[in-house]
């Protein structure tokens, strides 16, 4: 799984650096910082926008995006139950094997399921994105400077080409990715999505939803690293403190 998940990374960047959208060598502006809940090192996700960034990936990301990394049981830890998990999985077709012919057969996905893919093989996604391959999402946030920032800067930085810029045939301006040209329109549309919370789905809020879903998806063990991290520092404190008493009563005499 480890080997998989760095030729994966390794795959996303060259995809990235060999695309047309970075031919224009442009200084774009550094992404501004945001406020992230698993920022810092106490911080852990907010498992409510997660699950409304999960929510914005299946309705809008999945449609180009994959997430081969990840199965339907893993939303359990965003904090789906069981039941929803099942619902979930039912909803998405994928494959499930041969037939006794030997023919490729499909049907509704199972929570061991890996995440349905929009496009069956490389190919088949770049003729349906005019030559561009949309890079799987599963370590995304992880693969490109800025991390979680950069990708919120891209989502919300669509923009106006100012005049005199050469935009190129087919490609979108955008103001914080490399270049200021990319092949991927703008995804995100204000009430794009129906939050089942209610909350409002401004394009902010989307963006901010689904940076947090695909953090977790290229982070899952965030939360428990940086509690065992406080844990052996708080050990190595208590030790410390130890080690300096003890030291202290058997050189007293000595002193």
């Amino acid at each position: 799984m480890r080997l998989a998940r760095f030729a994966l990374l390794g795959a996303l960047v060259g995809a990235l650096a060999a695309g047309p959208a970075l031919a224009q060598e442009a200084e774009a502006p550094t992404p501004p910082a945001q406020k992230w809940s698993f920022s810092g090192l106490f911080g852990t996700f907010d498992l409510a926008a997660a699950q409304r960034g999960f929510q914005v990936y299946e309705s809008v990301c999945s449609n180009c995006h994959s997430m081969r990394l990840l199965h339907y049981r893993d939303l359990a830890g965003i904090g789906l139950t069981p039941e929803q998990i099942k619902a979930v999985a039912s909803h998405n077709t994928v494959p499930l094997g041969l037939n006794d012919q030997g023919e490729p057969i499909t049907g509704p996905a199972l929570p061991s399921s890996p995440f349905r893919s929009p496009f069956p093989n490389e190919k088949a996604a770049r003729a349906a994105n005019n030559g561009a391959l949309p890079p799987d999402q599963s370590l995304m946030v992880n693969s490109l400077p800025g991390g979680p920032d950069f990708v919120y800067a891209v989502l919300t930085g669509y923009k106006e080409p100012p005049p005199g810029f050469n935009l190129q045939s087919g490609m979108n301006y955008n103001e914080y990715f490399p270049g200021h040209q990319i092949a991927m329109p703008q995804p995100l549309q204000a009430d794009q999505v129906e939050y089942a919370d209610g909350t409002k789905a401004t394009i902010e809020q989307e963006a901010h939803d689904v940076v947090t879903f695909l953090t977790w998806a290229a982070n899952p063990e965030m939360v428990q690293r940086k509690q065992i991290g406080v844990r052996v520092v708080l050990f190595l404190v208590l030790m410390t403190g130890l080690t300096y008493v003890v030291k202290r009563k058997v050189w007293s005499d000595v002193h």
